[in-house]
């Protein structure tokens, strides 16, 4: 069939880009389609921070006058600033089962890439490292969770067949809230009875304070993860307005040492089970619902995005249980709240430290998502 790659210029004429996945993925157990709103907003200059650092260009395919795939390209000159390897990337990557138009949509973003100076494109990237990223390969048929990407099983081969090579794979982790493992709980005790180590809750009072410490945490634990770029001040700023609603102080920790922070994590509410039925609409009645489903703590399943500790006591013994004792703060939350599954993630599937952590909770993989790359 005859395709044609139309651009569409971020901020403007978003409609058929951002409703495409409806269509596409309507009925799938593991889809839940995001707020509309929310995704235009991360699609236009003027209310996503990441266009400060970053050039993006979007693009539809389409064939005998319908739409039939979609694809962003973007240069992000953070993170060329930090690795300086004229690296590309690309994203929001959702196609028709059909070689030929994967083909065409990968290559209007490597030709666009190219154009501006990058050797090499990798992705889906939607749209930088700290947003959705990878192509789902594995629990295509587990419940959707937020800031979990979801694609259909052909999607993974249709990349690979463009001539794109895996370079990572990322695990998400599923952990049933009433299975505390002993081994966990022990952990747990042992750090709690150090006298110089205090587990809080974040003070809601004062949340922009205290998610500066989690950025600044974040940002110390992660700088020497693959491919980390740090938070840029407006993006955390933008983070911090769009979870102020669902954050339940319960579950967001942050852990001092002598008093001074060392470690963090934030664990949410659902937000993908909070929206389902919406298709993507948020009008008066769906916000009331979606409120009342908050407040009301309605939802079951939780999703754990944020956790690390300070690089200057990673490798200390005395304090190599923080991490555990950080998740079984949570479980306990988790369980007092009535919740009944918490996703955890994502965690690289070589990061064998960390997904030691994890495993000793009695958490299992669940889902997986690949990282591709492609020299132009």
């Amino acid at each position: 069939m005859t395709i044609t790659i139309r651009t569409v210029e971020p901020g403007k004429a978003l409609k058929d880009f951002i409703e495409f996945p409806e269509t596409l993925y309507r009925g799938d157990p593991g889809w839940v389609s995001p707020l509309r709103m929310e995704v235009r907003k991360r699609l236009s200059p003027d209310k996503n921070p990441f266009f400060a650092h970053a050039d993006v260009a979007l693009f539809t395919a389409w064939s005998d006058g319908r739409m039939v795939g979609r694809c962003s390209a973007q240069i992000d000159h953070e993170h060329l600033r930090v690795y300086q390897d004229e690296t590309g990337f690309f994203g929001f990557f959702d196609t028709i089962d059909d070689p030929a138009v994967a083909q065409a949509l990968l290559k209007a973003a490597g030709d666009w890439c190219a154009a501006r100076g990058m050797r090499q494109m990798r992705g889906p990237f939607s749209l930088g490292i700290n947003e959705d990223i990878g192509v789902m390969s594995e629990g295509f048929d587990a419940h959707s969770v937020m800031l979990t990407p979801y694609h259909r099983p052909y999607q993974a081969g249709l990349i690979e067949a463009c001539g794109f090579s895996q370079v990572k794979e990322i695990i998400n982790w599923r952990y049933l809230c009433h299975d505390l493992a002993p081994r966990a709980q022990k952990g747990y005790d042992i750090i709690k009875d150090l006298p110089e180590v205090r587990i809080r809750q974040i003070d809601k009072s004062r949340l922009d304070d205290e998610m500066a410490i989690v950025r600044s945490v974040f940002n110390d634990a992660w700088s020497d993860n693959w491919g980390y770029v740090p938070w840029t001040d407006a993006e955390f700023a933008k983070a911090v307005e769009e979870f102020r609603m669902i954050l339940e102080p319960r579950l967001a920790l942050i852990t001092e040492v002598d008093g001074v922070p060392m470690g963090i994590a934030i664990c949410l509410p659902n937000l993908n089970e909070a929206i389902a039925g919406f298709d993507g609409r948020l009008g008066p009645i769906n916000l009331l619902k979606l409120v009342w489903r908050i407040k009301r703590n309605q939802c079951v399943t939780a999703k754990l995005p944020l956790m690390g500790i300070r690089k200057e006591i990673q490798r200390k013994r005395r304090y190599g249980g923080l991490a555990i004792a950080m998740c079984v703060r949570i479980a306990m939350a988790l369980d007092e709240l009535k919740f009944e599954e918490v996703e955890l993630g994502w965690t690289l599937e070589n990061n064998h430290p960390i997904n030691a952590v994890i495993t000793r909770m009695g958490a299992t993989p669940y889902k997986r998502h690949r990282i591709y790359q492609k020299a132009l």
